[in-house]
């Protein structure tokens, strides 16, 4: 009886934080020292920058030395110590990182001599794009869009009310000019890209 008499009462009025306050968590730090409330907040000086490996020693007098030698050769030897450091540390060979298909600006990118020759490649895969199509042949069009793509009806119609609209990438050019010219005899525009 006295023991219910006393859950009842432990449970019916939360002593605990009346008791402790707000402080309970920092009292039950063992480090926790109570900050004098009239003293000033310690300001700390932080370096210029921030070096996360710390102060380094300057560098010893034979690399100093090997650094001067290598700076009073030539580009071409310079290029073949490149070479044989990559060889002696067993190192992969670097790759040039091909900008092609990637639009830098004005300043980045290749040079404007590399743009000719780019002109000059023949390409090999192409794509076709529908540009429009006359309202009274849609239904022929979208017919021949749904053979030629393996889509069902519905796609096949959505797709060729965007118009105008890539319809297939990567063909050869006999695919695509023999898609065109079912296009243009179903009544639409078709161009290769």
């Amino acid at each position: 009886m006295k023991l219910t008499a006393l859950a009842k009462s432990i449970c019916s009025r939360p002593f605990l934080p009346r008791i402790t306050g707000p402080l309970q968590f920092r009292l039950l730090q063992h480090d926790f020292v109570p900050r004098d409330p009239k003293s000033k907040p310690i300001k700390y000086k932080y370096p210029a920058f921030y070096d996360p490996y710390g102060p380094r020693p300057p560098p010893s007098d034979k690399v100093v030395q090997l650094a001067e030698r290598i700076a009073s050769l030539t580009p071409e030897e310079r290029r073949q110590i490149s070479l044989t450091l990559f060889k002696r540390f067993c190192l992969p060979k670097l790759q040039p990182i091909s900008t092609e298909g990637l639009d830098l600006g004005p300043q980045g990118g290749a040079p404007a001599g590399s743009a000719k020759v780019e002109e000059k490649k023949e390409k090999t895969t192409f794509d076709v794009k529908l540009e429009k199509f006359e309202a009274a042949a849609k239904l022929k069009i979208v017919k021949e869009v749904k053979t030629f793509f393996d889509l069902g009806m519905k796609e096949a119609k959505e797709l060729v009310e965007k118009a105008p609209v890539v319809l297939k990438q990567g063909l050869t050019k006999e695919e695509a000019s023999n898609i065109i010219e079912k296009i243009k005899a179903a009544g639409g525009v078709a161009i290769m890209e």
